[in-house]
């Protein structure tokens, strides 16, 4: 294996910059599902601000990784923090379901502007020889960010709701700054055309049948069953798990100050654990992922990719049994979960992206955004509907099986899919 190249300091202070866009973006998003039972709305009525919300927010990057080719990444960060910053204060003055919606849209508009420039970024400063180690990176930083986010978000929100949303409005002011006078637009070809010939670009590498195709199927059998993690888990462990026992669970293994930090007392003094404190991923990714990554680099992606889907399934199925068995499966069913996604998520946003020439790096990106915009899309009104549907008859557990087996499927039908079209062939530099 060839020397690895250096990482420039681009690399790294954009690497900073995803950790609080992410601390902000989870920090909203990872607790919104109790936000709207706390308010009084149902589940099908969240489930349409999910999929909405996800909707924009992956969808967008289409066009902004364009704009990001053509006009730069700096410029376009600066752009998306001017949407961001308002659109979180927002939160804070509505609570009428409309409004609520009109604000997340808003939010998920600024948060695809963002998406695709920092992972282009990567793209730009890597070659061959750190490529997937530097996604690794980027992607442990992203989980350090989706972390602390809920983690903070939760005890601020015990305070008031307020509170969690202008801790997050205090991370996008932050990375406006670190963005003027640290970041450096990287070395890279910047194309001086215009819009429309970008669009005409997109429209050509979309009607390759088969790419296109690929994308759908990551949309459905990936991206769909993965969102449905953070659409749900926060709330099937703040209303559904006993949350009293996970906090004695914590307090045996990790004693008194850190099961108290995640969670608070009732009016009677028992400690339940706050459900978005730990439901979700970014823990144990921004431990693990570095680690993950090396192990997997010498494998190839798609091979690689399906397997993380059966670790991802053996998670669910331990995230149902927790509510049937004992309800510390859960972290057994997390940490499967975890590896899941820190196996197939980088490699295959890695594999899209070294399909593409290096110039056209955002656009790529912006293409791969449109199958995370499939499965955002549905997440919220498939998924959230049914784990309505599964508390009325008082079996909530039943959507974390029906989950596995959507991966499951997801493996047979992308296996499929590779043996009759074969692979892409992915560039060399």
């Amino acid at each position: 294996m060839a020397k690895r190249t250096r990482f420039p300091d681009v690399f790294w202070v954009a690497n900073f910059i995803e950790v609080l866009e992410r601390f902000a973006y989870y920090g909203i998003y990872m607790g919104f599902g109790i936000y709207m039972e706390y308010l009084g709305y149902t589940k099908a009525q969240l489930g349409v601000v999910q999929s909405l919300f996800l909707l924009i927010s992956y969808v967008i990057p289409v066009i902004s990784g364009t704009f990001a080719d053509r006009f730069g990444f700096k410029k376009v960060l600066i752009v998306s923090y001017v949407a961001y910053l308002p659109s979180i204060m927002l939160l804070i003055l509505t609570r009428s379901f409309s409004g609520i919606a009109l604000t997340m849209l808003s939010i998920g508009l600024a948060a695809g502007i963002f998406k695709p420039l920092i992972s282009g970024t990567v793209r730009a400063v890597t070659d061959k020889t750190n490529k997937t180690l530097g996604f690794g990176i980027f992607y442990a930083m992203v989980n350090i960010g989706a972390s602390f986010g809920p983690l903070i978000a939760g005890r601020l929100r015990a305070i008031s709701w307020d509170y969690a949303f202008m801790a997050a409005a205090i991370a996008i002011a932050l990375m406006l700054l670190i963005t003027i006078f640290f970041y450096k637009e990287p070395k890279r070809e910047i194309e001086g055309v215009t819009l429309k010939q970008k669009f005409r670009d997109l429209a050509i590498a979309l009607s390759d049948v088969k790419f296109a195709l690929f994308l759908v199927l990551l949309g459905l059998f990936f991206w769909l069953p993965f969102w449905a993690f953070f659409n749900l888990l926060a709330l099937y462990v703040d209303r559904t798990l006993d949350a009293a026992k996970l906090y004695l669970n914590i307090k045996s293994v990790l004693g008194s100050a850190v099961a108290n930090f995640l969670s608070r007392p009732d009016e009677d003094g028992t400690r339940r654990i706050l459900g978005e404190t730990i439901s979700h991923t970014g823990y144990l990714v921004m431990i693990l992922q570095v680690f993950v990554s090396r192990v997997f680099e010498r494998f190839k992606a798609v091979p690689s990719f399906l397997f993380g889907l059966s670790v991802g399934a053996a998670g669910y199925f331990f995230l149902g049994l927790a509510k049937i068995g004992a309800p510390a499966w859960v972290f057994l069913g997390i940490l499967l979960f975890a590896l899941g996604e820190m196996i197939s998520s980088p490699r295959i946003q890695e594999y899209i992206t070294w399909i593409a020439p290096k110039e056209k790096a955002g656009l790529y990106m912006g293409s791969n955004f449109l199958a995370l915009g499939i499965g955002g899309a549905l997440s919220g009104v498939v998924y959230t509907s049914i784990y309505g549907a599964f508390q009325k008859i008082n079996h909530p557990e039943y959507i974390w099986f029906t989950l596995a087996g959507h991966f499951i499927l997801g493996m047979i039908v992308i296996t499929l899919f590779t043996r009759l079209w074969g692979e892409f062939k992915e560039l060399t530099e």
